[in-house]
């Protein structure tokens, strides 16, 4: 039986007074209504003081993932968290112009915040793949790590991952760039301000 420990939103216990700031990080290409969802959930119920989005410059994904420049990708992050003072942009990974390991980025963060406790926001189905990152058990001595629940994975696994539910909103990048590509409308999938920067620029096209 693999072991699980889990920690449910009721048991965060902050033991220090540093303050609490989520990360949630990704190629958002686009970003989408789905991800600012789950970021204000989890920002909510954890009671964090800001979430950060932190765009990746080259994804370390074992399946090649493509994506626009990061100049675009950027872009539309900012003018979808403009209006949520809640919510800021992280630059570290675009600055660094390097394949984004995220050991690499929090040890840096930690370096230049050590007044922050950072929350690393993931999807359920990426927990399981928690081995397979770099650095992870060194990882975790760095920053928490927030599981969104998602139906069909489970939540058992070796690390001490946080649970938070979300109410389940179905988008996702791959389809709103398909529905861009076949001229159909993305109106509330992603924020009015993407969809006018998407269109502006005949991004996806």
């Amino acid at each position: 039986m693999r072991d699980q420990k889990v920690q449910t939103v009721t048991q965060v216990n902050v033991s220090n007074h540093k303050r609490k700031i989520g990360i949630i990080g990704g190629t958002f290409n686009p970003i989408h209504n789905g991800h600012l969802f789950i970021a204000e959930q989890v920002r909510s119920q954890l009671g964090l003081e800001k979430v950060y989005f932190m765009p990746d410059f080259i994804p370390p994904h074992v399946d090649h993932k493509e994506a626009i420049d990061a100049t675009d990708r950027t872009n539309m992050v900012n003018v979808a968290i403009n209006d949520n003072d809640d919510f800021d942009i992280e630059m570290i990974e675009i600055i660094n112009q390097t394949t984004s390991y995220t050991y690499n980025t929090m040890i840096e963060l930690n370096r230049i915040h050590p007044d922050y406790e950072y929350y690393f926001i993931i999807g359920g189905d990426m927990v399981e793949y928690l081995p397979k990152w770099y650095k992870v058990d060194e990882l975790f001595k760095l920053t928490h790590f927030v599981g969104v629940r998602r139906e069909n994975y489970p939540m058992t696994t070796k690390y001490p991952v946080i649970w938070v539910d979300v109410p389940k909103l179905d988008i996702s990048s791959t389809m709103v760039r398909k529905l861009v590509k076949n001229r159909q409308s993305i109106r509330y999938l992603v924020p009015d301000a993407v969809a006018k920067y998407i269109k502006e620029h005949n991004l996806y096209e």
